[in-house]
């Protein structure tokens, strides 16, 4: 949603005024707190995505916050698939991917170089209440990731269409973790 800089004020008085009315109590459909947090963070895409019932003007979102759905949405898969692995399996999983430590982990963006994406997927984890796994993480991985994130999601998408009700196996995820 793209607000000009007088409706962004206007919006911010308001949630405020919501605020001081003590309607952020959780009864009311609007949540001003949010309003205001995703005009500030310059994420007014959220918006519509919060406010589904309201009829907002299909409007294109940054091109980030499409990599970054499909990015969180695959490294769920990853860790839950990771995580269910027996033992024997973790261990094998692990001895397969070289230059990992341990089971993979998302790491998440880097808060310098890759800011946009940083900042997406802190939003969506922390205020839309998605790819809720994630949160409590810091997710600033201080080292650029987005192209990693990228060639493994070339590998992760066409399997992503035949993971319904399963999990990944370790040959799938040592594919990925390794493109």
């Amino acid at each position: 949603m793209k607000l000009t800089n007088s409706e962004k004020l206007i919006l911010t008085m308001l949630s405020e005024i919501y605020e001081k009315l003590g309607m952020n109590d959780g009864h009311n459909e609007i949540d001003g707190n949010f309003v205001k947090s995703a005009i500030q963070k310059n994420h007014t895409w959220a918006l519509s995505w919060k406010y589904q019932g309201i009829a907002f003007d299909e409007e294109d979102q940054p091109h980030e916050v499409d990599e970054v759905v499909n990015y969180l949405d695959m490294w769920d898969f990853l860790e839950e698939s990771a995580g269910s692995l027996s033992a024997a399996d973790q261990a094998e999983l692990v001895e397969r991917m070289p230059g990992f430590a341990g089971l993979p982990v998302f790491k998440g963006f880097d808060g310098n170089n890759e800011s946009r994406y940083w900042s997406t997927a802190l939003f969506m984890v922390n205020h839309l209440d998605s790819f809720t796994r994630f949160q409590g993480r810091d997710l600033n991985s201080h080292c650029p990731l987005v192209q990693r994130y990228s060639r493994m999601y070339a590998v992760f998408e066409p399997i992503r269409n035949r993971l319904f009700g399963r999990c990944l196996t370790i040959d799938e995820m040592v594919s990925i973790l390794n493109a």
